[in-house]
């Protein structure tokens, strides 16, 4: 493609010596295991993208009894190492202003970004949306990092009217079924109330709080914001907490993608609850992940939520439900959740359950109005990309190059001024921008 496109192409590997590659290689299987995760050079956390391309590999947030685990671990390891003194002597050569790449994470592309940063060249990361027919672009950083850090000043004082209120409420109820979204996860949910609490056993007229898992691999890596050093290992403290608490009942959502995931997860959490507890207490329930019970509704129906990463606290708060937030989850810092900053504090949090009721109305028109900056400014429509079979579930439908001239899309005029000058990447659909998906084909 690039070459069609007479367009210059530099390998990776035309970069790398015979040193570098020795190098690479004998410490990739000289360095003690326990090591690799978190080795850096130059500040440069080598170690730690090694271990969460690893993780996506064997599709699990730990390798244990994995009897490949160190083969394939010194293997990430060794291409790590190769990607950095690749791009080292890449970014120290030739002048680059910006650096583009999908998502900033894993192997290669964790290394690029963080080589290109520590040598002082731009990067600008990007990933599908949710929303169909739009894209993520972060400045910086990986958009995972970036939605967390990223300034309220952004969005609390955008224009803010009925019709963008009544917008963002009918996409967030159209993500029931997915519907206006690239990926959705269950085609048949079960809305009924009563048919779920007939199928999972609790018993929505008594106080339930809900708690919504991630997928175990995703996206291992380091978060500042975590209050706990895993997923897991915040499922089951909770468990254990709520063990105490019968007065309570916690209904615990296992992520649908651990199933039907593009990557499903060998490491399913339901089982390593099961490791932990031989047997749950009558007053904890689980739906599984190939449960057809809608999340949405379920969770609705709860006093509280707990997350760890999950997207789902922006709809929730939205929905006026409270949440607490353990981890990495973007709705964190935004003045809308109880964010614990430790596991003391979030054990403090829950010893406030039941909470005395739903989110306020300043609160819910506050969530609201960052869920139209998350689905709506922060993903950007382009004309050109239209949603089609396969992964990925998209693709570039174009006449010629005058349909991307600037002016003919607004949305991909924001990316091309947010690459070339740095400028935000938010796009301003509260302007009266179309912000309708694209067809398909």
């Amino acid at each position: 493609m690039l070459a069609e496109a007479q367009l210059h192409q530099i390998g990776l590997s035309s970069q790398l010596s015979t040193s570098d590659r020795n190098r690479a290689r004998e410490l990739a299987r000289s360095i003690a295991l326990d090591k690799i995760p978190t080795y850096l050079i130059d500040g440069v956390p080598v170690g730690e993208h090694a271990m969460a391309g690893t993780l996506r590999f064997f599709a699990r947030g730990d390798l244990r009894g994995e009897p490949y685990a160190e083969l394939i671990t010194r293997r990430y390891f060794e291409a790590s190492l190769l990607t950095y003194y690749a791009c080292r002597h890449l970014f120290g050569g030739d002048k680059f202003d910006v650096v583009v790449l999908n998502h900033g994470i894993y192997v290669p592309q964790g290394l690029i970004a963080e080589t290109a940063r520590r040598q002082g060249v731009r990067v600008v990361t990007w990933h599908p949306a949710y929303r169909r027919g739009c894209f993520i672009f972060n400045h910086d950083e990986t958009y995972h990092q970036g939605l967390l850090n990223e300034p309220i000043e952004h969005w609390v004082n955008m224009k803010w009217r009925a019709e963008h209120r009544t917008q963002i409420e009918d996409y967030l109820q159209s993500r029931w079924i997915g519907k206006n979204d690239w990926v959705t996860f269950h085609r048949d949910p079960e809305f009924d109330i009563d048919a779920i609490s007939r199928e999972i056993g609790v018993d929505f007229s008594r106080p339930v709080v809900g708690l919504l898992t991630n997928v175990v691999w995703d996206a291992q890596l380091h978060y500042r914001a975590n209050a706990f050093p895993g997923m897991l290992d915040w499922l089951l403290k909770t468990i254990a907490y709520f063990a105490a608490r019968p007065e309570l009942q916690l209904l615990i959502r296992i992520h649908p993608a651990e199933m039907t995931g593009t990557v499903p997860s060998r490491q399913l959490a339901i089982d390593e609850i099961g490791r932990t507890f031989q047997s749950l207490p009558g007053n904890i329930f689980i739906i599984p992940p190939n449960s057809r019970v809608s999340t949405y509704v379920a969770m609705t129906k709860c006093n509280a939520v707990l997350i760890y990463g999950t997207k789902t606290g922006v709809e929730l708060t939205s929905s006026g439900i409270p949440v607490i937030v353990a981890g990495e989850a973007w709705i964190r810092g935004k003045g809308l959740t109880l964010d614990a900053r430790s596991q003391e504090e979030y054990l403090r949090l829950l010893d406030t359950l039941p909470l005395a009721g739903k989110l306020d109305a300043n609160t819910r028109d506050r969530a609201l109005k960052y869920a139209y900056h998350f689905f709506f400014r922060r993903m950007i429509p382009i004309d050109a990309i239209v949603q089609a079979n396969g992964w990925p579930p998209f693709a570039v439908d174009i006449e010629g190059l005058s349909d991307l001239e600037p002016g003919k899309s607004s949305g991909l005029d924001v990316i091309c001024e947010g690459i070339l000058f740095n400028k935000p990447f938010v796009y301003h659909a509260e302007d009266g921008v179309p912000t309708s998906a694209p067809s398909s084909i």
